[in-house]
């Protein structure tokens, strides 16, 4: 092989291994909470107050009297969202789902033709939105994103300490809340 050629080759595979982390880190970088764990993504809680970023933590509803979300991600390291449970006013449950296209071509461009099966993978985010009073009983809001391994049980529980029904956004999502 000539060395104009063996260049080419080289050429083409650097591309192929630039353009597959360029499509296939995005959706690393955008992946949801993990399985186990659960992260703050919005709403009026003071204490994570000037967060850009979701907040990832581990989600304690071993309490009795209130859930607890402890950060774990700089700079809300240890920082604690605690909300009682006699508190909540309401709960409401979603999903968004999407598809991998990122994974998608980037296998693609490493596979070939084969690689687009990527793109029949679904992923889902599950989020259960909290409204309550705070000490001051003013109305709040915490979106928190669940992991899927811990989904079903962190909204039976809610059910239960709470007293309040979860509305489910649509009939998707109250298939996967109540796993049926």
């Amino acid at each position: 092989m000539s060395t104009s050629r063996l260049m080419e080759v080289n050429m083409k595979r650097s591309i192929a291994v630039i353009l597959c982390l360029a499509f296939v880190a995005p959706s690393l970088t955008l992946a949801s909470v993990d399985s186990k764990r659960a992260a703050y993504t919005g709403g009026t809680a003071t204490v994570f107050n000037g967060a850009k970023d979701p907040i990832e933590g581990d989600l304690n509803t071993a309490d009795s009297a209130a859930l607890t979300l402890t950060a774990r991600d700089k700079p809300f390291r240890g920082v604690a969202l605690v909300i009682p449970y006699n508190r909540v006013v309401d709960l409401e449950y979603g999903q968004k789902a999407g598809r991998r296209v990122g994974a998608a071509v980037g296998t693609a461009i490493l596979l070939g033709p084969l690689g687009l099966l990527a793109l029949f993978s679904h992923k889902r985010n599950h989020y259960l939105t909290i409204g309550y009073k705070d000490e001051a009983d003013k109305d709040q809001v915490a979106v928190l994103e669940i992991g899927k391994d811990i989904i079903r049980t962190t909204l039976a529980i809610m059910e239960t300490r709470t007293a309040k029904k979860v509305t489910y956004q649509d009939e998707e999502a109250r298939k996967s809340g109540l796993g049926k």
